[in-house]
């Protein structure tokens, strides 16, 4: 029998099954993967301290790999196909949201100055063959671009601000602009807009866009360990963010071990899945200085965007952060290079940070309100 080690430090192996809020996919194997079926050492301390356990190439279903996105079993398949980065309005109006309890990761940021900051979210999806219906969707931002392009994924959205052109003309940015299923819901054209079962594949194929990952591909971002809970972490068992139109909020259940969403006072459910209520086991709240476009006329004056569309200073940039698993919190560090290169993340001692197998859910969060960020 094969073996490979995995070192697992800052953290405690548990015996724990794996909710996968609202998914099908559990897992109680402690796994890593480089976007197929190769299982990597991993290392992280606490006050020098590590500790190591043995995991078994059988361990693995037959058939499965590890998913890049969460650490999950996943068909073999689709170990190489590049996940989608889908846009979904964030608006009171837009909801209830379709799907989204199938997404593998959710950025969650600012979309506007205007309208009391609210929010959009970045639904990223590998397995999007098995789509049925998700979305609203809306237009991106310049942040977005950068997003899509680190994870080389295929932006899904209805069209932009012109600010997004000077990114979705690079040849590192794959993206499917509108035209995808009108279901009628009552509400008005702009919140009409989904994506629906096979749609992604057929327009891929139409515009001769690769569904595997390319050579814009840096590699994976994250590591896994499955069953981690912080030796040292801080109680962190409600989260209230700085979104002040929305009122996003994460709250820990101790039976479920995830963390569940709600915004506008109300726990965000998901139609498409019996209703199930949108969580994720692994919690990441960034900081990141939030800049207004602006353009610069002949004559050398500076005019700001009137909307207020707005994006973040993520590239070739740092700064600080938080995380949260199993009702703990630790502080963090990330930093990104190019437009291409993953964002990585860091614990206190520099080590860069291993994740619990699930869902991630991410915030980004403006350095002018970083203060107003509520963990208790």
């Amino acid at each position: 029998m094969k073996k490979r080690s995995l070192v697992i430090g800052l953290m405690l192996v548990c015996s724990i099954a794996l909710v996968a809020c609202g998914g099908d996919n559990k897992q109680t194997a402690s796994t890593n993967t480089e976007a197929a079926n190769t299982q990597v050492n991993t290392e992280a301390t606490t006050e020098g301290v590590a500790i190591s356990t043995e995991i078994t190439e059988e361990e693995i279903p037959m058939g499965k790999v590890v998913s890049d996105l969460t650490g999950e079993f996943i068909d073999e398949s689709i170990a190489n196909q590049r996940p989608i980065a889908v846009m979904v309005d964030n608006e009171k109006k837009a909801l209830p949201h379709y799907g989204l309890t199938k997404a593998d990761i959710i950025y969650e940021m600012i979309n506007s100055t205007d309208n009391d900051r609210v929010t959009r979210l970045m639904v990223m999806v590998k397995d999007w063959k098995a789509i049925e219906q998700l979305g609203n969707v809306r237009s991106a931002r310049a942040t977005n671009c950068m997003i899509a392009m680190e994870w080389n994924a295929i932006l899904c959205h209805d069209g932009g601000p012109f600010y997004i052109n000077d990114y979705t003309s690079l040849p590192s940015l794959d993206n499917l602009s509108g035209g995808f299923s009108r279901i009628p819901n009552g509400k008005a054209r702009e919140f009409t807009e989904y994506i629906s079962k096979g749609e992604v594949e057929k327009r891929l194929n139409a515009n001769n866009i690769e569904s595997e990952y390319n050579n814009h591909y840096e590699g994976t971002h994250f590591t896994f360990a499955n069953g981690v809970e912080l030796v040292d972490g801080e109680a962190a068992y409600k989260v209230q963010l700085p979104f002040p139109h929305n009122s996003s909020e994460l709250e820990y259940s101790e039976e479920d071990k995830v963390y569940y969403y709600s915004e506008y006072g109300q726990p965000h459910l998901d139609p498409g899945n019996d209703n199930a209520q949108l969580c994720f086991k692994n919690v990441i709240i960034q900081q990141a200085d939030m800049l207004t476009h602006s353009v610069t006329e002949a004559s050398g004056k500076v005019n700001y965007d009137q909307n207020g569309y707005m994006f973040y200073q993520l590239e070739n940039s740092s700064g600080k952060g938080y995380y949260l698993v199993n009702g703990k919190m630790t502080k963090i560090t990330w930093e990104k290079g190019s437009l291409t290169s993953p964002t990585r993340y860091f614990d206190e001692n520099g080590k860069e940070l291993v994740l619990n197998v699930g869902k991630t859910y991410i915030a980004i969060v403006p350095s002018d309100a970083w203060k107003e960020v509520v963990i208790k």
